[in-house]
């Protein structure tokens, strides 16, 4: 590929994955001009080269994460849902195939995006999801004892 101008870029997409992300980023012209695999840890040293942009990502756990770091970096970070980027994704489903969707898809004006949650939101949200599942397992079992007897 040829040389990287970073001062034309329009957006980036990373696919968060456990100690890599990928990331594909486009310059203003649609053209694809950074295209790589990166470690979790080097992810604020990349970024501090990169000129500000939209960065997008599909939202899971620890997208709020690089929301929040991205944002105090001066970028502008997209959450968005996995459903809506779907459409975008060409060919085989591979990381940098992904990257490329969510990049394209953190681009549409109108596209519903997920609100950044804070440390103690996603903390509250996990106890939730933890007492949902004991109440679900408690009445699982009760109905079974009651289906024995």
């Amino acid at each position: 590929m040829a040389k990287i101008e970073f001062d034309e870029l329009m957006s980036v997409g990373i696919d968060i994955g456990k100690d890599t992300f990928h990331l594909v980023g486009f310059d203003p012209n649609g053209q694809r001009v950074i295209r790589q695999q990166i470690k979790r840890l080097a992810l604020i040293a990349t970024f501090e080269k990169l000129p500000r942009c939209i960065v997008g990502m599909e939202a899971c756990l620890s997208a709020h994460f690089v929301s929040r770091t991205l944002r105090k970096m001066g970028f502008e970070p997209r959450i968005i849902p996995a459903i809506y980027v779907k459409p975008f994704n060409k060919g085989q489903k591979n990381d940098y195939n992904d990257a490329e969707a969510i990049a394209e898809a953190a681009l549409r004006p109108n596209l519903k995006v997920v609100s950044e949650k804070t440390q103690d939101q996603l903390d509250l949200q996990a106890l939730h999801w933890v007492r949902s599942r004991l109440v679900s397992r408690r009445t699982a079992t009760i109905n079974q004892i009651r289906a024995f007897l």
